[in-house]
C-alpha cells in the first residue's frame, strides 16, 4: 500500500509527538561538533551512560523552563550514581534523508546507544524484536499509570517509560458556544448538531483541522469500548491474531469523519495543506472557528493557545462513552545490547522517580505518568483531566498491537480528505493488517 514517499510521512508523523515535547527547547540547542561523542581525557575514569535524543544537553546558563526541568532529573542521576549522561543527538543536516525515527532504529539495532528516546510507533519495532529491556521490575515502574503500561507493554515486557504522557482533546471556544445556547457536545451526534447551528449561523467551518491529527476522532469511536471494557489483552489478541478486523473498528469513525466534510463542517482541502496549529490556529484565535484539536500543552504555550481573549474548554473527543482523550505515549527504551544495562536501568529508575517526575511535572505543566504526582492545571484542561482521572481514554498508539496505528490511520485519513470512499480506506487498514500479522509471524521465527 505504502510507497517510499508514504513512508516517510508516517515517519514524520510520529515524529511530531518529539516536537511537541520539545518544542520549547530548541532556543538552548547549540549545533554538536564533529566530536560531540567522543570522550574526553578527564572523563575516561567516568563511568559513561549514553542517551540517544532529539535535544542537547543545556547550556549552563539557559533559562529554557522545559529544558531546565529535564536536565536536573539528569543531574539528580548523575550526582546520586557518580557517573556521566552523555547525550547523543539527532541533527537533520547530519542525517539528511533519514528522519529521527529512522536513525533511533538503525542506532538500537546496531546496539550504539544505551537508552534512546522514542516516539510511539517506533517504540513498537525494536521492543517486537526483542532490542529493548523489560523495565517492569524497576522501582519506578510500579507507580506507572495503567495508560502507560498499557500503551508501552509488548509479550508481556513493559519496554519505555516517558516523562510524561500527551493527551489529545477538542479545544473549544466555550463563549461561542454560550453565544449560540450549546452545550460542549458529549457524543458524535451531539457533536453534529453543534456543527449543524455554527454552519446555519454563518460560521463557515465549524471544526478547524489539519493534516495531522483528525485521525483523533476515529481513535475515540473505534476504541471506546475496547479500552473501557474488561477484555481489553482478549480483543488485541484476536485483533493481533486476525479473528477480527481493524476496519471493524474504524469504519464508523470513517463514516462520521466523511460525514462531517459532505456536509462542510471540515474544509478538508484546506486541512490537507496546513501544518499542526500553524493553519488552523489564527482562524481559532480570531473566533471564527469555534472548535479545533490539539495536545494538552498547547492550552499552556503562548505560542499556540495559551494565551486567549476568549473562555478556551479543553474536552476528551465525542463517542458513545462520553468526552474521550486520546493518549500517545512516548518513552525512554533501554538497548538490550547496552555494555552498560545496569547503570542504565539505574538512571532511569531516579529520573522516572516520583521525586524526579514531581518536578519535571510540575516544571513543565503535563501530566505524569505517574499516578502519585499530580499537577494542578488550568481551568481550561480540567475537563480532559477529569476523565484521565477517570481512567478514561482511547490510546492512539499501542504497542502490544502488531498494526501500527497512530501513523497509518493518519496516512488513510489523509486518503479520505482526498476523496478516497470509506470502503477504500477499510481496505487499507485490511491490507495493512495481513501484513502486520505477517511480519509478527517472520518475526517470531528468527527470535
Amino acid at each position: 500500500m505504502k510507497s517510499i514517499a508514504a513512508k516517510h510521512f508516517q515517519r514524520t508523523s510520529a515524529a511530531l509527538l518529539i516536537t511537541i515535547m520539545t518544542i520549547s527547547m530548541a532556543a538552548c540547542s547549540t549545533k554538536p561538533d564533529a566530536t560531540e561523542n567522543l570522550i574526553s581525557n578527564d572523563k575516561k575514569e567516568k563511568k559513561i551512560v549514553n542517551l540517544f535524543g532529539p535535544m542537547e544537553k543545556s547550556k549552563p546558563n539557559a533559562t529554557n523552563a522545559a529544558r531546565n526541568a529535564f536536565d536536573r532529573t539528569i543531574q539528580m542521576a548523575e550526582k546520586e550514581l557518580g557517573l556521566t549522561i552523555e547525550y547523543r543527538t539527532y541533527t537533520a543536516e547530519n542525517y539528511q534523508e533519514k528522519t529521527y525515527d529512522d536513525v533511533t532504529l538503525d542506532r538500537v539495532r546496531s546496539n550504539m546507544d544505551d537508552f534512546y528516546l522514542m516516539n510511539p510507533d517506533t517504540i513498537q519495532i525494536p521492543g517486537s524484536e526483542g532490542r529493548l529491556v523489560d523495565l517492569s521490575g524497576l522501582e519506578c515502574a510500579k507507580n506507572l499509570r495503567d495508560v502507560v503500561k498499557a500503551a508501552n507493554t509488548i509479550d508481556g515486557k513493559l519496554v519505555a517509560i516517558p516523562q510524561e504522557v500527551v493527551a489529545y482533546g477538542l479545544f473549544v471556544n466555550k463563549d461561542l458556544f454560550d453565544q449560540y445556547k450549546l452545550k460542549l457536545p458529549n457524543t458524535p451526534e451531539e457533536l453534529m448538531e453543534c456543527c449543524r447551528v455554527f454552519k446555519e449561523n454563518g460560521i463557515e467551518t465549524p471544526i478547524g483541522a489539519n493534516r495531522w491529527w483528525l485521525e483523533n476522532f476515529v481513535f475515540a469511536q473505534a476504541f471506546a469500548d475496547l479500552y473501557s471494557g474488561e477484555n481489553t489483552e482478549a480483543e488485541i489478541a484476536a485483533l493481533n491474531k486476525g479473528e477480527t478486523k481493524y476496519s471493524d473498528y474504524m469504519r464508523p469513525g470513517f463514516e462520521y469523519l466523511k460525514e462531517l466534510i459532505d456536509k462542510g463542517y471540515i474544509d478538508a482541502k484546506a486541512a490537507y495543506t496546513y501544518e499542526a496549529i500553524e493553519g488552523e490556529g489564527p482562524d481559532f484565535l480570531a473566533q471564527k472557528t469555534p472548535i479545533v484539536m490539539a495536545y494538552w500543552g498547547a492550552a499552556n504555550a503562548e505560542t499556540a493557545y495559551g494565551k486567549l481573549d476568549f473562555n478556551l474548554q479543553v474536552i476528551g473527543f465525542p463517542s458513545k462513552l462520553g468526552q474521550m482523550p486520546v493518549v500517545c505515549i512516548t518513552g525512554y527504551g533501554v538497548c538490550a545490547g547496552s555494555e552498560h544495562v545496569n547503570d542504565t536501568l539505574s538512571v532511569l529508575d531516579i529520573i522516572l522517580s516520583d521525586e524526579a517526575l514531581q518536578l519535571y511535572s510540575k516544571t513543565n505543566n503535563v501530566i505524569s505518568p505517574s499516578k502519585n504526582v499530580e499537577v494542578d492545571c488550568i481551568p481550561a484542561l480540567e475537563p480532559l483531566n477529569d476523565r484521565i482521572k477517570e481512567n478514561v481514554y482511547v490510546l492512539g498508539s499501542n504497542a502490544s498491537m502488531n498494526m501500527e496505528q497512530w501513523g497509518n490511520t493518519c496516512l488513510i485519513v489523509r486518503e479520505l480528505m482526498n476523496g478516497a470512499t470509506v470502503e477504500e480506506c477499510m481496505d487499507m487498514f485490511d491490507k495493512l493488517q495481513e501484513e502486520a500479522i505477517e511480519k509478527a509471524a517472520n518475526t517470531s521465527k528468527n527470535q
